[in-house]
């Protein structure tokens, strides 16, 4: 358990206390956003946290050891504060959620009771409900390598080392069509062969989707246009002129590796692993049969 700060403990043994409630959510695209459940606003750390949002928390589910702390939190779609447009276009997926125990005429005493992220979000009649999963919720995701053929790595991490800031490895350009917020064609992008973005990400830089992106499914040329299709729609409006920015794909081979992005001494593959019952493969039917490796 937490212990309490002095100053906080203090007020709460004289037996009448003067305490609320208050939650920051901060998006993965910097924009933060400050509640609290007392009649008036609070300020401290440079985030006001407003009275009339109608935000409020479920009873907070916590235990010891590595068990997720989990709860709810329920508030009222608002112009001023959460709008359901950026709940459909996702900006609040995974967004961090921090909530404190303030002493509101005191608020410099305060304890944190939750740090976590914002998980499903379900909202119907003018109204949200947001689940929010603790910290150690990320202590249940499987992690280690995979022993395959594929890279493992992510096209720009890390372990793959690609500097995608190179200007062989993005573009930015302005749309020239959208259909249907999932096909994208551009003017004057003659430069990258055809596929060259396939399976890299797509990201809104300006309009009402700035932030958003996704995943690219196709890339090829459409005429006289460069067009791009994302595997699944954006959930908000683009707009012909919107500023966008292509990064290049990878197809995990250690062909690619190489011809692409000539980054072969960090694939994170395993390229030379055998076919399954390679024992077994006949002769003829083995893809390399000059006595060297049968990858």
């Amino acid at each position: 358990m937490s212990v309490l700060p002095t100053e906080l403990q203090a007020h709460l043994d004289t037996g009448v206390t003067t305490l609320c409630r208050a939650w920051l959510i901060e998006r993965r695209d910097g924009v933060a956003f400050g509640f609290t459940d007392h009649d008036l606003a609070l300020t401290f750390d440079g985030v006001v946290f407003k009275p009339d949002t109608g935000l409020s928390a479920m009873a907070l589910q916590q235990s010891t050891g590595l068990s997720v702390d989990n709860t709810e939190a329920i508030g009222a779609l608002s112009d001023a504060a959460i709008k359901a447009s950026d709940i459909d276009a996702g900006r609040f997926d995974g967004a961090e959620v921090t909530s404190w125990l303030i002493n509101w005429s005191a608020p410099e005493q305060r304890i944190i009771q939750f740090r976590g992220n914002i998980g499903e979000i379900r909202r119907a009649g003018g109204a949200f409900q947001a689940e929010l999963r603790g910290l150690t919720d990320l202590l249940n995701r499987p992690v280690g390598r995979v022993y395959q053929k594929p890279c493992g790595a992510v096209l720009g991490d890390a372990a793959c080392g690609v500097n995608l800031a190179s200007e062989d490895y993005h573009v930015e350009r302005a749309v020239a069509e959208v259909e249907n917020e999932r096909v994208f064609r551009f003017s004057g992008m003659s430069g990258f062969g055809e596929s060259w973005f396939e399976r890299g990400r797509l990201d809104i830089l300006s309009g009402d989707a700035k932030g958003l992106g996704g995943a690219i499914k196709v890339d090829r040329f459409f005429g006289s246009f460069r067009e791009v299709t994302l595997w699944e729609p954006l959930r908000a409006d683009v707009r012909e002129g919107d500023s966008i920015r292509l990064i290049a794909g990878c197809d995990k081979r250690f062909e690619t590796c190489g011809s692409k992005f000539s980054n072969v001494l960090n694939y994170q593959g395993f390229p030379d692993i055998p076919e399954e019952e390679w024992m077994m493969v006949h002769p003829s039917k083995a893809p390399a049969r000059d006595g060297g490796s049968r990858r």
